[in-house]
């Protein structure tokens, strides 16, 4: 390769990345969109390729019609969740100081206990001023949730209808020989798949056993709880724990202390092993990734993507891992051909 060569071949891969940094920039508002796009497809892709290479049916009409199985199997029942936070929001933002009053009650508390004011009358009245930023910033991340659902409508209808063709594109880009193409396409599909069926499943078990728990201690918007134990299963290690101990604390300050252990009791002996019983069992059906590639790849994730990044923040950990392993196995030891 001569002088001119080497410059075009190295003037063109500066461009790509020069551009590829300015697309995805300006995609970031879309990442949730364009990553929910990937995770469905990776579940639908054999549903697709079943439709129109056995039965014949057009890729247009497969695409409707996995794209109306999306809506109403996945979308409508997250957009009724949003909706419940939508109706709790607009309560907090027209009466915050009702909020306060557990919170005071918990304060009064240790104060009676320890002496040590943790609410002084400037600290509450700020607090009950960012009570309502806090709601019109969720208001405004939902009004962003919305664009990115018609944005994963959109993708996830043209990776449907040129699905083989941009696999084997996928395929032929990939800076690896034919063996090792097929471990990280085939983590990729397993990782996607267990975490986008896994933390769903897992979320509507733990979070309606926990939502169970507040009816029968007597917690106050029980349901509102219970969907909101649902998303705190995705924190790593501490998980449930972020919603039912405060909650405890609130029956203890309020004077039910037999509620706030009752419902201590059965969080850490039902809650916690439920997580313990489904994460055992998911691992058995589906990808048996190890639990710190788990724990570090959601903190990863969600730091990074957001809530998507409980699906995708382990899978980079994983293909991380994977590519280290290829590397020893074809540089480091010499099996090229493996």
């Amino acid at each position: 390769m001569d002088i001119k060569e080497q410059y075009w071949k190295y003037s063109l891969i500066a461009i790509i990345l020069l551009l590829g940094v300015v697309v995805f920039w300006q995609m970031t508002p879309f990442l949730g969109g364009l990553m929910g796009a990937f995770t469905i497809y990776v579940l639908l892709r054999k549903q697709a390729f079943y439709l129109t290479e056995q039965k014949h049916w057009k890729k247009w009409i497969m695409a409707v019609v996995l794209l109306l199985e999306t809506i109403f199997f996945c979308l409508i029942p997250i957009a009724l969740v949003v909706w419940l936070f939508i109706s709790k929001i607009k309560s907090v933002n027209l009466e915050p100081q009702s909020l306060m009053v557990p919170v005071q009650h918990v304060a009064d508390l240790i104060y009676e206990k320890t002496g040590y004011n943790v609410l002084g009358s400037g600290n509450l009245k700020t607090l009950i001023g960012i009570l309502p930023k806090i709601g019109q910033a969720l208001m405004g991340s939902i009004s962003s949730f919305f664009v990115n659902v018609l944005m994963l409508l959109l993708i996830l209808y043209f990776m449907l209808t040129s699905g083989r063709k941009m696999e084997s594109y996928v395929k032929k880009i990939l800076p690896f020989n034919r063996r090792n193409k097929k471990d990280i396409l085939h983590e990729f599909y397993t990782v996607v798949r267990s975490n986008a069926i896994g933390v769903p499943v897992l979320a509507i078990l733990q979070g309606g056993i926990a939502m169970l728990g507040y009816y029968l201690f007597g917690v106050p918007e029980a349901l509102l709880w219970g969907v909101i134990s649902c998303f705190a299963t995705v924190i790593p290690v501490i998980g449930v724990a972020i919603v039912w101990i405060p909650l405890v604390l609130y029956l203890g300050a309020t004077g039910h202390w037999g509620m706030g252990i009752g419902l201590a009791v059965y969080s850490v002996v039902v809650v916690a092993n439920v997580d313990n019983l489904v994460r055992s069992v998911l691992q058995k059906q589906m990808a048996d990734t190890h639990p710190l590639i788990t724990i570090f790849g959601v903190i990863i994730g969600l730091s990074l993507f957001g809530f998507m990044g409980v699906i995708f923040g382990p899978l980079i950990l994983s293909v991380f891992v994977l590519c280290v392993e290829i590397f020893r196995v074809t540089y480091l030891e010499g099996n090229k051909n493996e």
